[in-house]
């Protein structure tokens, strides 16, 4: 009878030691995922995206540590782990909905109170509690990222006290064994984030790692439910939060959507979240017979606007192609939206290659009547010219960086290259505006062919702007910069370079006239647009080249747009 006792005993202390370190394993699982669900979030509504998500993983580690020191003032570790896990997953679930509403709310107060007092706009109010409101919205990811993770830290500790105390003695090797499921699970979630959740919208998956948390904190309050006090509060507790999960899930990414929606100026009529960014059109009606005016926003940061882009297109894609010997073969990097296409297929090519990382972004403007509601789907063929399904049309959906080696090793050569890429405001960014970069498109450009960088704003960036210029003159080109306004931007700029012969100004200088139509862009205002101002290049020898790794370009960007920033507000 003693040995069957004993046994049992065994079994049950086997029992319930197996739970416990797989629930301290699923733990580490959900904790993962929060640090990369909140980093990500933040990272996209905030911009900035590197610095974001260090902070966040940072702030998030550095809490972890100041919980598991607080857990020794949990009296009760049973109790308390319990009542710990009701309130991860609450703001677990919550906290990207919270953020989104409070961002938003801050966005659009001084709009309201304009229409309210009837302010005019070009004197909108900004300042005092308005600025320290928005100052603190957007500290508010850090926030989240400090209370979850000081919470989530409490969480080995309690375990390793609630195992030593179901066993009834010291274990020597509880931290051993606690930590070990903690990587584990940990690994596990790194797994479940990039193979799943990064495919679905952030509120459900906010939801369905808070249910992991809800469902290890019931199983517990199940299998130890005799060292727990107020058990039925315990239980009507995780009712009611199984109830907000299963709401959050549903419904969360629409609420999430509209409190996004804030963040506009106009109203938002198309959404979606692709693998590597989010993508927005807004509709602003103008009344009067005039036509709606649509903004294509990624990531929350203005690509187009149907009012001007024209400007910016022309501006990128005629003088290149118009300096080129020829313009039979062009590469394109970037350009999903298929704009700068169709301005290159004015000059007839016989074929175009076009790189884009993002195939659903390509998708959405190659045939947008699948994905957009009719009357944006009828604007965006209107401004896209159906460029994606004309003849002679190659698409690449690849990181540039890996398509141009493979286009080499092919051994293409082309006319003019286009490189529309995004601001190097992310370092994966940096890298596709480096010497390395540029060098190896040298060896795809034709000996009298001509190449293009979109430069960022010589204005608002100057350093950032000359360092692209410096960077493809060490690359080997003879390389020259213009610049534009662009009403949607402000003062825009691109670098143009030739491989080898004259400048590209000396050659457009022999021509009378645009080759192509064009809505804006004149030959005379074209050479006029070469010239900058005063002083403009005076600290040219102190800027930095940017090198592969150096992130001299990222850094410069990043200053400039924190500068601005801090003057608006």
């Amino acid at each position: 009878m003693q040995e069957n006792a004993l046994k049992n005993k065994q079994v049950k202390l086997l029992v319930d030691d197996t739970l416990l370190i797989l629930i301290m394993a699923t733990l580490a699982c959900c904790g993962l995922i929060y640090e990369y669900l909140l980093s990500h979030y933040s990272a996209r509504i905030l911009g900035s995206v590197e610095t974001v998500i260090y902070a966040i993983i940072g702030i998030m580690i550095v809490s972890m540590g100041l919980g598991a020191f607080a857990a020794k003032k949990v009296k009760d570790a049973f109790q308390g782990f319990v009542v710990l896990e009701l309130v991860v997953a609450f703001i677990g679930c919550s906290a990207t909905l919270f953020i989104a509403s409070v961002i938003g709310f801050s966005q659009t107060l001084p709009q309201v109170i304009a229409d309210t007092y009837q302010i005019p706009n070009d004197v909108l109010v900004k300042g005092d509690f308005l600025a320290t409101l928005n100052w603190m919205s957007i500290k508010l990811p850090y926030l989240f990222a400090f209370v979850l993770g000081f919470l989530i830290g409490m969480e080995i500790p309690l375990i390793a006290r609630i195992r030593e105390t179901i066993y009834g003695h010291h274990l020597a090797h509880n931290a051993g064994t606690i930590y070990g499921a903690d990587y584990i699970g940990a690994g596990v979630g790194a797994a479940i984030w990039v193979l799943f959740m990064l495919n679905i919208e952030i509120s459900q998956a906010a939801a369905l790692t808070a249910s992991l948390n809800l469902i290890a904190g019931f199983i517990f309050l199940v299998r130890f439910r005799v060292y727990l006090r107020h058990k039925v509060r315990l239980l009507i507790g995780h009712g009611f939060l199984a109830l907000l999960v299963v709401l959050m899930f549903v419904f969360g990414g629409h609420w999430q959507k509209q409190m996004q929606n804030m963040l506009y100026l106009d109203k938002v009529v198309y959404q979606t979240q692709t693998p590597y960014q989010n993508l927005v059109f807004t509709e602003r009606l103008l009344g009067g017979g005039y036509d709606p005016i649509y903004n294509f926003y990624i990531n929350g940061r203005l690509q187009f606007s149907s009012l001007d882009e024209h400007i910016y297109h022309e501006f990128l894609v005629h003088p290149a192609m118009q300096a080129s010997a020829r313009h039979d073969k062009v590469l394109i990097v970037g350009g999903g939206d298929g704009l700068a296409l169709r301005e290159v297929q004015k000059w007839k090519p016989s074929a175009v290659t076009l790189i884009d990382l993002d195939s659903q972004l390509v998708e959405l403007f190659k045939n947008p009547e699948q994905f957009l509601p009719p009357h944006l789907s009828h604007k965006v063929e209107d401004l896209t010219q159906d460029s994606f399904n004309q003849p002679g049309v190659n698409v690449i959906n690849d990181d540039a960086f890996i398509a141009i080696d493979n286009l080499l090793a092919t051994k293409q050569t082309f006319d003019t290259i286009i490189v529309d890429l995004p601001d190097p405001s992310h370092p994966d960014l940096n890298k596709l505006y480096s010497v390395n970069f540029y060098y190896r498109l040298q060896h795809l450009l034709s000996g009298d062919g001509v190449i293009v960088v979109q430069s960022t704003s010589p204005f608002h960036a100057q350093s950032a702007f000359i360092s692209i210029a410096k960077t493809l003159q060490q690359a080997g080109y003879n390389t020259e910069q213009y610049h534009q306004n662009v009403p949607s931007f402000g003062e825009w700029g691109w670098t143009i370079a030739s491989k080898r012969g004259s400048a590209p100004s000396q050659r457009l200088a022999a021509f009378k006239e645009i080759e192509v139509p064009t809505k804006w862009l004149t030959l005379p205002l074209l050479q006029g647009a070469f010239m900058f101002n005063k002083d403009f290049y005076i600290d040219k020898d102190k800027i930095k080249i940017n090198y592969l790794g150096s992130n001299t370009l990222y850094q410069y960007h990043q200053k400039a747009w924190e500068i601005e920033t801090e003057f608006s507000n």
